[in-house]
């Protein structure tokens, strides 16, 4: 005999786009599902929307017709929280505003039987504030899907101080029943995927407003440096801009660290009600209200009119032996130029050839390159134990250890060696170009090409112009870039570029979460991949990259703003003085089994 069915009757209260995604996937599970919608046409879309996904899912052969009119005679929909009165739970998604989320609950708490649990959607008002308003706080907590709700997997249960057990262990198996996956978080604002995500956002639009780099640069370097499958600005267009100042504002209340204070140019967009996608316009400008496409406007970059205006470059010195210098040589060299590794040593840079090979080799066992490419890309190859090497080469990239004394020396040589109008170029991540620039006689011709590990694979090409870089040096680097197929964006030469000054602090807050026993390195990770789509969770990419990698970028991002925010966890620090370094070492924040 099957086991009564926890919360027979559903209640959702607000029938806006999340209200009506929990809708259905409530019906779905088998639920009787009430919704309450006090504006007509935005119930009737509810219905509407629910007959078209079910209609697709008939058609995809997920559900049979039969079931879908099951799903259909579970989902009622009334105007009036009285409606509400037979139901066992009952979740409200209204505007994110307390006052108005009080009032639905406490007219609820009057309405509903002594039994019910009332739920709350918010990401960002206290839930324990909003259960202190009703008789039961103890049957009382936060249930925070993520849109689109049928879809993301992710549900964050969020329990108070007054929450039972039990209530909260009879939500998270529900939760569970729907084929999602709860983590259990308290109550703070923004809770785990919001309270990562949102500072993160923040930066991205403090960045644009500094008028660091174009929109357009800012989403492409965290679509392609990071694997995000949405830039920053346009997921805050997405979201809602006000929302993100609502969240924001909550989450600086709470812990009054300056990079969760919303950023003026939030506030401003907001005022003139430039919303984001739902208003036409935010940081973009769309084709209406409510739509998924962009149209040009004012800061629409011009397309480029064909190339032109650089210097010829048709061969490549590359500086180093590690896996970064071989793969940037591997880069130039399938592209078709003529390409000089340099290392400390022949028997080095012979080495760094055979392992370009070998990469070769595999791509072509995987059908990605053709074996007469393979071997024209390596015969392009030439491995040099000096940088005297580089004496006729138009482009030396430097991709050795990220020490400045170290690039400083490289550079000061490489002065010496390649004839006068070849451009410099490193691949720090982290340091100041201009430094490395000043060790020359010659800083016009310096500049940064940050690529992204592995180098073959990622997209990536951060383009660092100092004070002093020469603009026809610029348009060099760019045009390069379009022939060995990278997307160039370019940034300013302070610490952390683009992707880093963005990812590491995000990171860095991960970790304090963990310090503070909020959540567990398994919540976190699987809240960011599940409710923010992100390919690693934090804790994996932390070990990925290595934790003494990790410290010093934060190391220098903190000493170049000053921001107190962004100084490293002391956790992170503890980790890296024990030597738990990652995969590399074997530990970091998960263990490793040793090859």
């Amino acid at each position: 005999m099957d086991r009564p069915r926890p919360f027979p009757t559903v209640a959702i209260i607000g029938l806006g786009t999340m209200g009506t995604g929990i809708a259905e996937v409530v019906a779905r599970a088998g639920h009787e599902v009430v919704g309450i919608e006090i504006d007509d046409a935005a119930a009737q879309r509810a219905v509407a929307a629910l007959e078209s996904s079910t209609a697709r899912a008939v058609q995809r052969e997920r559900i049979t017709e039969s079931e879908r009119g099951d799903i259909l005679a579970r989902f009622r929909t009334f105007p009036d929280l009285q409606a509400a009165a037979d139901a066992d739970l009952v979740i409200e998604v209204v505007t994110e505003h307390f006052e108005i989320k009080r009032e639905v609950l406490t007219a609820l708490d009057a309405i509903v039987k002594p039994g019910a649990v009332l739920a709350t959607g918010t990401n960002a008002l206290s839930v324990t504030e909003l259960a202190s308003h009703t008789s039961r706080p103890d049957r009382v907590l936060g249930l925070h899907f993520f849109a689109p709700a049928p879809a993301m997997k992710l549900v964050e249960v969020v329990s108070t101080v007054l929450t039972s057990p039990e209530t909260t262990d009879a939500v998270t198996e529900l939760v569970r029943s729907f084929g999602k996956q709860p983590v259990a978080v308290g109550d703070r604002p923004g809770f785990i995927a919001d309270g990562l995500l949102f500072g993160y956002l923040n930066q991205a639009a403090a960045m644009y407003e500094a008028r660091y780099a174009t929109r357009e640069d800012i989403d492409a370097a965290m679509r392609l440096g990071c694997g995000l499958p949405m830039g920053p600005l346009a997921l805050l267009d997405l979201i809602g801009i006000d929302t993100a100042q609502t969240v924001l504002e909550a989450m600086y209340q709470a812990s009054r660290d300056r990079l969760h204070a919303p950023a003026p140019v939030l506030k401003q967009l907001t005022a003139a009600g430039l919303k984001g996608r739902k208003a036409g316009r935010g940081f973009y400008t769309y084709e209406a209200p409510g739509s998924t496409t962009v149209v040009p406007d004012a800061e629409t970059p011009a397309e480029a009119a064909g190339a032109g205006g650089g210097r010829p470059v048709r061969s490549v010195g590359v500086a180093g032996s590690g896996t970064m210098a071989t793969g940037i040589a591997e880069v130039f060299a399938k592209a078709g130029y003529e390409v000089v590794l340099a290392a400390r040593g022949q028997e080095k840079a012979d080495k760094a050839v055979a392992a370009l090979a070998k990469s070769l080799d595999r791509s072509v066992a995987k059908g990605r390159l053709g074996q007469e490419q393979r071997d024209a890309a390596v015969a392009r190859v030439t491995a040099a134990g000096s940088l005297d090497a580089f004496a006729d080469v138009d482009l030396a990239v430097e991709a050795v250890a990220e020490d400045l004394p170290v690039k400083q020396q490289l550079f000061a040589t490489l002065d010496k060696v390649c004839k006068p109008g070849a451009v410099l170029a490193t691949t720090t991540s982290s340091l100041p170009v201009v430094a490395v620039a000043t060790a020359t006689t010659r800083p016009r011709d310096v500049i940064g090409m940050h690529f992204f590990n592995p180098a073959p694979a990622m997209k990536l090409v951060e383009v660092v112009c100092t004070v002093l870089t020469a603009e026809d040096v610029r348009a060099t680097v760019h045009e390069v870039c379009g022939r060995i197929r990278k997307h160039a964006v370019d940034c300013g030469d302070r610490a952390g570029f683009i992707v880093n000054a963005l990812l590491f602090p995000y990171l860095n807050n991960a970790v304090k979460m963990v310090q503070e026993h909020y959540a567990t390195v398994e919540d976190i990770d699987s809240a960011m991949k599940l409710g923010g789509g992100y390919p690693m969770g934090p804790f994996e990419l932390l070990d990925v990259v290595g934790l003494d990698v990790s410290l010093a970028i934060e190391q220098v991002l903190h000493k170049e703003f000053r921001d107190p925010g962004l100084a490293p966890a002391p956790l992170l620090e503890h980790l890296v003085s024990a030597g738990c370094l990652g995969r590399k070492t074997g530990r970091g924040f998960r263990e490793y089994a040793r090859r």
